[in-house]
Order: structure tokens, then C-alpha cells, then sequence
């Protein structure tokens, strides 16, 4: 047999004999300061608010209340000062059984607090935009609190009521001889209350699907897949559970003359002529801020060998700014074409040749 004991006095930090308005006072301040949307993400904190709020219940209500003290003090199992105790056995709940016999006066039951789902939008952006940067607003479709309703599902001038089958507990008990085995109320579904007149916006279920439209700064340097955090921007909580969050992914198009390579760096690819490749020349580079830059090609070059230009790149998201490298990939061209001169030129130079390619391979 397990016993969890709570004194709803001291979880409100009053004394036991404290006035109507001294609990009510209480109730705020704890009330704000432990209010999940206040501490998103802290299971103590949202743990600590549902204690607060079920010793409220209990203290706010006189007949509650003297009921409370009562049963904590007469049944010398009570927590000093008017605790409230709880037995458990096998997995039954002897609070249900003991509720029922006491006219089922326990405090009503309160929904529990959930955080809101995360939502994911897409964004296109060009590849410029991408690497100077934009501001653009996107329509994300959520579900939000009913305008009409407010949320309650209620229609318009009414408000739910107290469950008439659980009382308001949520719960109702099945009596098994000495014990009672709680489930949930098939007829508020476990939420203590149900809605007569639902409202006919939303019909009954307190949220309606809207878009809406938020401003995104997307930084410079993003690629395709990158992921935009905006906290608090996605599907409301339900009974005060603070929203998701929405994850905005950018999808990057491609560009004619850049291609990323790594987080930063951008690789374009350079023509050069067979003669520029084996006498060496300067040619100009392209870099995606339009300007053009002089390399040197080195005697001999080869296709597919890399030229860095530090600092040309994309601009780096993460490790304090800067941008990365551009990648200058040389290409010699073969002509499809030629003219008399270099066909000649080319068959004289097939004869000096001291190049044996193959059977330097080979060997």
C-alpha cells in the first residue's frame, strides 16, 4: 500500500485558518509565476501549477474546504493541519471509493496542460537571396482559440457545465466490493465538463483552422534543407499548455554558375584553353557579389585541379561570420573545330612531343 500525503495550506503558503481573500491572493501570485506559459518546457513548473490549482479548488469552495478539514483531522490519517491523503492499491484508487462515500465533494478535476504541436512551412529562395539575406512572410494554416467562443466551444453568451454524470471529477468509479476502479467519464470524455450549446463557429470544439502570415529573416548563408526556429508560433496549447514552436525550411534554387560544397563554400568551374593550360596564363573568375577576379593558371594544369580564392564563398551561419571559400574548378576545353593553322600546329606539335601518357599509365 502506497500513501502520497499534500497539505493544500502549505502548497498556497497560507495559514489554516487564512481568510477567503488571503487564499485567493495566494492563488495569483503562484498561479502567475508557475503558469506553463510562463515556463515552457518545465515539467516541475507545470507540475507545481496543477497543485496549486487543485488546493484552490478545494479552499476556495467553503463547503469544500470544511470538508477537507474535516476529513484530514477526524481521520487521524490526515496530514497535520488538514492534509489531504490518498491510498492506493494494486493500481485502484481508494480516493474514488472514499469520495463516493463522502457525497464525492473531492475538488473537479482540471485538464491536464498540453504543449501545443510544432508546425514546418517552406520558403523558396533564390540562390542570392540566399547568401545576402531576406525578409519574407509566409501563410502557415493553425488551429487557434474560436473567435466567436474564445475557445470554451460554448456558444456565444453560455459556458460549459459541470459534468452532471462525474460531477466534475472527470472520473467516475466502479465500486468492486472494497474497491472502487476510476476510469474515464464516457460522457465528458474526462474533462469535467460538457458543452449544452455548442457554439456554431467551431461547433463544440473551441478551435478554428485560420492562416497566418509571419515575417521570417532569413540569414545570409542558408542552403537548401536549412531550418528556421520561431518559437511560440505554432498550434496553441490545450488548458494553458504553452504553444509549439514552427520550423520554417528553406528550400534553395539552384544557380547557373555556383554549387555549394560543404556549409560554405562555393565551387565554380573555369575554361580554359589546352594552350592556357600547358603555358600557364591569367584568366578572370567570376564570384557570386559580381565582381571578377584574376588567378594564375600554372604550366601544366590539368582539368578538374582547384583553385582557392579565401574569404569569395557563401557566408558561414555558425563560428563568428566571415564567408567561406570559392572553389575555382579548372576545365580544359578541347576544340570540336579547327582551323588549317592549328590543325598544322597541332600535328607539328604531335611530333616533338616527349609526352608518352599511356605508358606512363600502364607501366
Amino acid at each position: 500500500m502506497a500513501t502520497a500525503t499534500k497539505n493544500f495550506y502549505d502548497v498556497l503558503g497560507v495559514a489554516k485558518n487564512a481568510s477567503a481573500d488571503e487564499i485567493k491572493k495566494a492563488y495569483r501570485k503562484l498561479a502567475r509565476q508557475y503558469h506553463p506559459d510562463r515556463n515552457p518546457d518545465d515539467n516541475q513548473s507545470e507540475a507545481k501549477f496543477k497543485e496549486v490549482q487543485e488546493a484552490y479548488d478545494v479552499l476556495s469552495d467553503a463547503e469544500k474546504r470544511k470538508q477537507y478539514d474535516a476529513f484530514g483531522s477526524a481521520n487521524g490519517r490526515g496530514a497535520p493541519g488538514g492534509g489531504w491523503t490518498t491510498f492506493t492499491t494494486d493500481g485502484f484508487d481508494l480516493g474514488d471509493l472514499f469520495g463516493g462515500l463522502f457525497g464525492n465533494r473531492g475538488a473537479q478535476r482540471q485538464p491536464a496542460a498540453e504543449r501545443g504541436s510544432d508546425l514546418e512551412a517552406v520558403v523558396n529562395v533564390s540562390f542570392e537571396d540566399s547568401l545576402r539575406g531576406v525578409e519574407t512572410k509566409i501563410p502557415v494554416e493553425i488551429d487557434t482559440a474560436c473567435s466567436d467562443c474564445g475557445g470554451s466551444g460554448a456558444r456565444p453568451g453560455t459556458s460549459p457545465i459541470i459534468c452532471p454524470e462525474c460531477r466534475g471529477r472527470g472520473v467516475k468509479a466502479e465500486s468492486q466490493g472494497l474497491f472502487a476502479l476510476s476510469q474515464p467519464c464516457p460522457r465528458c470524455r474526462g474533462n469535467g465538463a460538457i458543452v449544452e450549446d455548442p457554439c456554431p463557429r467551431c461547433r463544440g470544439t473551441g478551435r478554428e483552422r485560420r492562416t497566418k502570415r509571419y515575417t521570417v529573416k532569413i540569414p545570409a548563408g542558408v542552403k537548401d534543407g536549412t531550418r528556421i526556429r520561431l518559437k511560440g508560433k505554432g498550434e496553441a496549447g490545450a488548458a494553458g499548455g504553452p504553444p509549439g514552436d514552427l520550423f520554417v525550411v528553406t528550400r534553395v534554387a539552384p544557380s547557373n554558375l555556383f554549387e555549394r560544397r560543404g556549409a560554405s563554400d562555393l565551387v565554380v568551374e573555369v575554361p580554359v584553353t589546352y594552350a592556357e593550360a600547358a603555358l600557364g596564363a591569367k584568366v578572370e573568375v567570376p564570384t557570386p557579389y559580381g565582381e571578377r577576379l584574376s588567378v594564375s593558371i600554372s604550366p601544366g594544369t590539368e582539368t578538374g585541379k582547384l583553385l582557392r580564392l579565401k574569404g569569395h564563398g557563401a557566408p558561414k551561419l555558425k563560428g563568428g561570420g566571415g564567408r567561406g571559400d570559392l572553389l575555382a574548378r579548372v576545365r580544359v576545353t578541347v576544340p570540336k573545330k579547327l582551323t588549317k593553322k592549328e590543325r598544322e600546329a597541332l600535328e607539328e606539335l604531335q611530333k616533338v612531343s616527349r609526352e608518352h601518357p599511356r605508358e606512363e599509365a600502364y607501366s
